[in-house]
């Protein structure tokens, strides 16, 4: 994971909201790793994307509209955007999952391409060890 102390750690979907929105959920170690300016810290445009179905669907509640929910929150925590890439897309043909979640896919083929290593609280991502984790339990 790094060298020299350096993580480059991309966050999923929830690891993401809960950073800003109830870091209460996050574990201390994920915290330590979020709150260290010595980390790289990266968000996929997948996660924006999951975001914005998520509110749509009303599972998350924002308290405003969702492009201005967004700038807001990269003001407040600037992160590194992943790009997605042909290279990106066509690893998620080799991502084997015991889900179909298409964001699961590309968030672990992004962290595959890019060297980073995936935060998540997500169990099944957790168990198929598919790409470097970093586990929020």
């Amino acid at each position: 994971m790094g060298g020299a102390g350096l993580l480059r750690l991309l966050l999923d979907t929830h690891i993401w909201l809960w950073a800003l929105l109830d870091p209460s959920k996050l574990t201390r170690r994920v915290a330590r790793a979020l709150e260290n300016r010595k980390n790289e810290l990266w968000l996929s445009p997948i996660s924006v994307w999951e975001l914005s179905i998520l509110a749509e669907k009303g599972r998350v509640v924002l308290d405003s509209e969702i492009d201005e929910w967004i700038a807001e929150a990269h003001r407040k925590a600037p992160l590194k955007q992943a790009p997605i890439t042909n290279e990106i897309a066509l690893e998620t043909r080799a991502v084997q999952l015991p889900h179909r979640d298409p964001a699961d896919r590309f968030l672990v083929a992004t962290a595959r391409v890019l060297d980073l290593t995936l935060v998540t609280a997500d169990m099944r991502l957790i168990e198929s060890k598919n790409c470097n984790l970093l586990a929020n339990r």
